[in-house]
């Protein structure tokens, strides 16, 4: 898997910083399409490279090492024009240097490789180590986010300098790789400045919680963001205190990580999740989901030797990977996908590489021999590995990070190393937050700084947090192999557990004779019984301006305790139907999925779906047919060529008439499905909402055959496969199914010596979850009073009635999309004091149009009153 990757990059990509695994070329910054902050890591130095050098010797590549080096010797240059991130540079390049170095003078001491080597990666980290510092000139020693590689910071031609903020992880995440350069060069000055940054963030933690927030303003030292939690943003503060103990033997570090870890464990912590709080405030959730990058957090509870918590946020974050194939970017607290990416992140296998180690448990090779049968099951594309644009339909990104080979390969391998496997023994080293590799001796090497902080700070400090630290793992687990199992073991259906729902009662009597107690899905507000019932349950009404209702329950009102377990339950039931509601709004994005030679399923497309023909959510199968353009290309009058088009799958062009007629044009003809190609040029779903398309306000019933939209960069890539290749198979789906491994392998022979380039290709995309809209999308040639451009939510003729009689017994009821969630207690029977609220549209708003802004946005509206609210309750 490793040489796939890397060779492609070697033959398709370099000198360029990253492989572009989809259109199989190098990705230039400033020749592509700007991905924003996440450009900010390429700086023309050959990134990929730099970053891939010691993995090379960890999987015994060590004639591949020698002519890497020789190569980052001869063609990177540091003296490029152009702005990167102080944070990533460090990690990736200065780190990828000194990780190169570092296993270099071990090669050369062994006498068989490198005899020639002379510190020339050395030379060069220390060149780009200087051309980092002038980052580092403010008064509070915080580093400006960005540098310019040439003209440094605030020069007329530097075009940086200007920002006032950085993130927590940015400006503490130096001391490994500075201190490194410092010790390896006998130059003082980088390891003064990345402690003196560390120094100003511990001064300004949150005294009464010792928490830090997720970003800083770097003149002032103001916390600007007030959430603080392990995933992004933090992540690597926390990493770079305990490993610079380790790495570099000062007890002040150790003070500091153990009094944060104090802290996030009994605060962030909440067993299995890793929640979110505002450091003033930390009993307050700050938000309702957790990001990816707190995968690493398992693998550093294990070099602290806090293992049972380990094991429990492991097992959680596998059963979401084992639900999803990878773990998206961000999930909620319920385990649905809050964003959707997943760039081939690395940190689920070094935790999974730490708690092997820890215990021994063959568990943990079964969970890494999962994550290779993903990778190559979903993400294996002919020229690399592709991330994953959507985890809900398999759809690619043109993006392989650096980071998949310098950490994700090395920590894989080293999960599944024998020692025999090993040219060198890997204990001698600290892995930095890339998995780069640093000696250990460098503790005793050039020690310029005091090891022990003398100052009375820390004597106010419970000297109980630091009675034992990185204990021995061979003799955690000596009498119980099954340790891990047993902690695993309550967890293993915590993804796809629901609330439970209350038994219903029907003893009490409401009216005349035994009646069950009132139903969320049933509610009306007009009803007067209704409000009866609601006021029997401690349940009280406020009227919104907005014509909405808010729902309040106290069950001290309530008439009794019955009558308070069935507000409680009513409530319950609200916010599931409200959390449902929301779900069914935003209706996932739909798979095109290219399965015939030489592609055999591994791109996957983002396509919209219609509001009319077959729907693929109920058709698992999909259909799966080959490509035909139609003619006229539109598709807006009779088709002259049905002889092309018939047991086919139509491609025509977007505008001049709704998307209907084009559907029943080809349906006449007799073709199978239909995709609509955007006509607006440069098109992505990369930066466009996707939407419905929608019916022409007649009855759509006569149409029966499936209709996708593609936008116009995903669907040239069907175009040009067709100019290429002729005959083009495509599954239409609501999600990429597995490839066709048996024609992959029979093929696999004379595609190896195929010397064409696939010219497929996929914008690269930022952070946008595909499935979520976040404006009104611009109209294209077919608008009209109907729209042929409604966002992913129901369109006005689907809005949800609330009567009874015409409810479909499926909808969801009248709950409002704001409803917060509340968690699961089961078994819990008394009543208790309830403050739960949640919305309803009142009987005039429920049968008004939907608003599909509202619903769209909803989680994004839920974070923005999460932190209206901790401004609000700042001290």
């Amino acid at each position: 898997m490793f040489d796939h990757a890397y060779s492609n990059y070697m033959e398709h990509a370099y000198p360029a910083d990253e492989l572009m695994p989809l259109t199989c070329r190098g990705r230039v910054r400033g020749q592509e399409p700007s991905r924003g902050d996440v450009d900010d890591a390429l700086g023309k130095f050959s990134l990929t490279l730099i970053d891939t050098l010691d993995t090379l010797v960890v999987l015994n590549k060590t004639k591949e090492f020698e002519e890497a080096v020789k190569k980052v010797i001869k063609d990177v240059n540091l003296d490029n024009d152009i702005v990167v991130s102080v944070f990533e540079t460090n990690i990736r390049v200065l780190g990828g240097l000194l990780g190169g170095h570092s296993v270099a003078i071990m090669l050369k001491e062994k006498g068989e490789y490198m005899q020639w080597y002379n510190g020339e990666l050395l030379h060069m980290a220390k060149e780009l180590g200087y051309k980092l510092l002038p980052a580092f000139n403010t008064t509070s020693g915080l580093p400006f986010p960005r540098v310019n590689l040439k003209f440094g910071v605030r020069h007329p031609e530097a075009r940086t300098g200007t920002e006032t903020d950085t993130c927590t992880a940015c400006a503490g995440t130096l001391i490994l790789e500075f201190a490194a350069l410092s010790r390896f060069t006998g130059t003082s000055i980088f390891e003064e400045y990345a402690r003196k940054a560390l120094d100003f963030i511990w001064e300004k933690r949150q005294r009464s919680s010792n928490l830090v927030g997720v970003t800083i303003n770097i003149h002032t030292g103001d916390w600007v963001r007030k959430d603080s939690g392990v995933g992004a943003g933090i992540d690597s503060y926390y990493e770079y205190l305990l490993k610079a103990y380790v790495l570099l033997g000062d007890d002040s570090f150790l003070e500091r990580f153990n009094t944060h870890y104090d802290a996030i464990m009994r605060y962030i912590s909440q067993p299995p999740l890793l929640l979110d709080v505002h450091i003033h405030k930390p009993m307050l959730n700050a938000r309702t989901w957790m990001d990816s990058l707190l995968a690493f957090f398992p693998g550093l509870q294990v070099l602290k030797g806090d293992i049972r918590p380990a094991i429990e946020t492991h097992e959680m974050l596998y059963q979401v990977i084992k639900k999803h194939n990878f773990l998206p970017e961000a999930f909620t607290t319920d385990f649905r996908v809050h964003w959707a990416q997943h760039p081939l992140r690395p940190e689920f296998a070094e935790s999974t590489y730490f708690l092997y180690k820890a215990t021994g448990d063959p568990y943990y090779l079964e969970v890494g021999k999962t994550l290779i049968e993903n990778l190559n099951k979903y993400a294996r594309v002919p020229c690399g590995f592709a991330a994953m644009k959507d985890v809900r339909t398999g759809s690619h990104e043109d993006r392989m990070d650096s980071f998949f080979l310098a950490e994700m390969f090395k920590y894989l391998y080293l999960l599944f190393a024998d020692k025999e496997d090993m040219i060198f023994d890997i204990e001698d080293y600290i892995f930095t937050t890339e998995a780069h590799l640093l000696p250990l001796w460098l503790s005793t090497t050039n020690q310029t700084i005091s090891k022990k902080n003398t100052s009375t700070e820390y004597t106010e400090l419970d000297d109980s947090n630091f009675d034992w630290t990185c204990p021995n793992t061979q003799i955690l687990f000596p009498n119980d192999p099954l340790f891990a199992q047993s902690i695993r073991e309550p967890l293993k259906n915590v993804v796809d557990k629901s609330c439970p729902r209350g038994i219903s009662r029907a003893e009490e009597s409401l009216g005349s004779g035994p009646k069950p107690p009132l139903r969320a899905r049933d509610f009306m507000a007009s009803n007067p019984e209704h409000l009866e019932i609601l006021k029997k349950m401690g349940v009280s009404l406020i009227h919104l301006k907005d014509g909405r209702v808010q729902l309040v329950q106290h069950a001290v009102q309530a008439a009794s305790s019955l009558d308070a377990e069935d507000g409680l339950r009513f409530m319950q039931e609200m916010i599931e139907l409200s959390s449902q509601q929301q779900k069914e709004q935003q209706l996932p994005p739909r798979a095109v999925q290219i399965v015939s030679h030489p592609f055999f399923g591994r791109v996957v497309l983002t396509a919209g779906p219609a509001q009319f023909g077959m729907d693929l959510s109920k058709h698992k199968a999909g259909t799966r047919g080959f490509v035909a353009t139609i003619k006229p290309y539109n598709g807006c009058s009779e088709i002259t060529n049905p002889e092309a088009v018939k047991e086919k799958i139509a491609l025509m062009q977007r505008g001049q008439c709704m998307f209907a007629e084009k559907a029943r044009n080809i349906q006449k003809a007799g073709a199978i499905g239909g995709i609509v190609i955007d006509d607006n040029e440069g098109s992505s779903s990369d930066t466009a909402p996707l939407f419905q398309m929608a019916g022409d306000g007649k009855n759509t019933d006569d149409i029966t055959i499936p209709m996708l939209f593609l936008f116009n960069k995903e669907g040239n890539i069907i175009l040009d496969a067709i100019r290429e290749y002729e005959a083009v198979e495509v599954l239409l789906s609501d999600k990429a199914k597995d490839r066709d491994l048996e024609m992959e392998n029979m093929d696999q022979k004379s595609s190896e010596n195929d010397s064409h380039k696939p010219i497929y290709e996929e914008a690269p995309s930022e952070s946008q979850d595909a499935g979520a809209v976040s404006e009104e999308p611009k109209g294209g040639g077919e608008s009209s009073a109907v729209g042929d451009a409604d966002p992913l939510s129901p369109s006005s003729a689907d809005s949800a009635s609330v009567s009874v009689a015409d409810q479909d017994p499926h909808t969801p009821g009248p709950a409002g999309a704001g409803a917060p969630e509340t968690a699961c207690t089961p078994g819990d029977s008394q009543p208790q004091e309830q403050n739960t609220q949640t919305e309803a549209n009142s009987k005039a708003h429920w049968d008004s149009e939907v608003q599909p802004m509202e619903s769209i946005l909803a989680d994004w509206n839920e974070d923005i009153e999460a932190f209206e609210m901790m401004e609000k309750d700042e001290l």
